[in-house]
C-alpha cells in the first residue's frame, strides 16, 4: 500500500468508495450517488485550490481509500482551520489505511500552515471517533439530530486537532 496524490486515473476508485458510503453508511450525509464526471470536477477543483486529495493505492494502482481537506467555513477569519474527510473501501477497513491516510493528511495540513483540523463524524461511528482520538483529536461536542438518513435522525460529533502551538496567528 502506498499513499500518493490522487490523479485522474484514480477517479473511478474514488467514485466507487464515495458511492458505497452514500448508499450504505452514515459517513457521508448525502443521499444521492455521483458519477465519475462529478468526481473529476471535484478533484480538479481541489487541485486548482492547492488542496490535497490523497489516495491509498494497492496493486495495479487500485484505490483502497482516500482523504482530503478543505476550508472549514467560508469566512476569512477561519482561513487557518480545515475540515477533513477520510474514506476507506469497505473490504479494506480495519487494516490501518484510515490511520495512514490521516497521518499523511495531518502532515500536509501542517505543511500548509494550518492551525486546526476539524472532523465532523456521525456520533454512532465509534470506530472513526476512536481513531481520531488516538491521533490526538479532542472531542469538542455533539450537535443533536442535525441530519437525517435512512429514516433516522443523525447526531454530528465534532473533534479537533490543534496542529501547531502558535499563540498568535502569523
Amino acid at each position: 500500500m502506498e499513499i500518493i496524490d490522487a490523479q485522474h486515473v484514480h477517479v473511478e476508485g474514488i467514485t466507487a468508495i464515495y458511492n458505497d458510503a452514500v448508499e450504505h453508511t452514515t459517513a457521508i450525509w448525502n443521499e444521492v450517488t455521483v458519477d465519475a464526471e462529478n468526481r473529476k470536477v471535484w478533484l480538479a477543483e481541489h487541485q486548482q485550490a492547492n488542496l490535497p486529495v490523497l489516495v491509498a493505492v494497492g496493486a495495479n494502482d487500485e484505490v483502497l481509500g482516500y482523504a482530503t481537506f478543505g476550508p472549514w467555513r467560508a469566512w476569512d477569519s477561519y482561513r487557518h482551520t480545515v475540515e477533513h474527510s477520510v474514506y476507506v473501501r469497505a473490504d479494506q477497513r480495519g487494516k490501518g489505511l484510515g490511520k495512514a491516510l490521516m497521518l499523511e493528511l495531518i502532515t500536509r495540513a501542517r505543511a500548509c500552515g494550518m492551525h486546526v483540523m476539524v472532523a465532523g463524524i456521525e456520533a454512532e461511528n465509534i470506530g472513526s471517533i476512536r481513531l481520531h482520538e488516538k491521533l490526538g483529536f479532542e472531542n469538542v461536542g455533539t450537535l443533536k439530530q442535525v441530519g437525517e438518513k435512512f429514516g433516522s435522525w443523525l447526531d454530528l460529533t465534532f473533534l479537533q486537532l490543534q496542529l501547531e502551538d502558535q499563540s498568535t496567528p502569523a
